[in-house]
């Protein structure tokens, strides 16, 4: 089975981290030459289009930096959720184990349908009490092993096995 959790190397950055230390920087850049023009020209349209750029770069990084903090928390969660699932699947062992009992309970009750049907071919004709003890076998046995299959709430049928 293939881990999900980190391979030893290290760990690189995702093409959303990378798009957003683009952005910001551009988003920067675009401040500076607003506040350069604007502190050349000294007019008010130019530091109106720098508070309009300093407004952008404000809620660009809010939105970055929420985004991170997020992605960060989710990564963490994920690594709890691996944590806590590698017991849970060391522990599987007894249900596996459970699971192979209950298999061989069932191999074992078809063995028995299996003889039981010999039985009937032999004395089919012959014996019809023998038939009759070996039709309800099957039946017994047959119930036994659907309710083990589908965990039903019945319990085993009650009867006379023939060997």
């Amino acid at each position: 089975m293939q881990s999900l959790g980190s391979t030893g190397k290290p760990a690189r950055r995702g093409i959303s981290v990378r798009m957003g230390t683009v952005g910001m920087a551009i988003m920067i850049v675009v401040f500076l030459v607003a506040v350069v023009f604007a502190a050349n020209e000294n007019d008010v349209v130019g530091w109106l289009v720098v508070l309009i750029s300093l407004g952008w770069l404000l809620i660009f990084s809010y939105v970055v930096f929420t985004l991170r903090g997020a992605a960060r928390k989710a990564a963490d969660r994920f690594s709890e959720a691996q944590q806590g699932f590698a017991p849970a699947q060391r522990q599987a062992g007894p249900s596996d184990e459970a699971t192979r009992a209950r298999d061989l309970k069932l191999d074992h009750s078809f063995k028995i349908v299996q003889v039981q049907v010999g039985v009937v071919r032999e004395y089919l004709g012959r014996d019809e009490g023998m038939v009759e003890r070996a039709l309800e076998t099957i039946e017994i046995t047959s119930h036994n092993a659907r309710s083990m299959m589908k965990n039903a709430g019945e319990g085993p049928v009650e009867g006379t096995i023939v060997d």
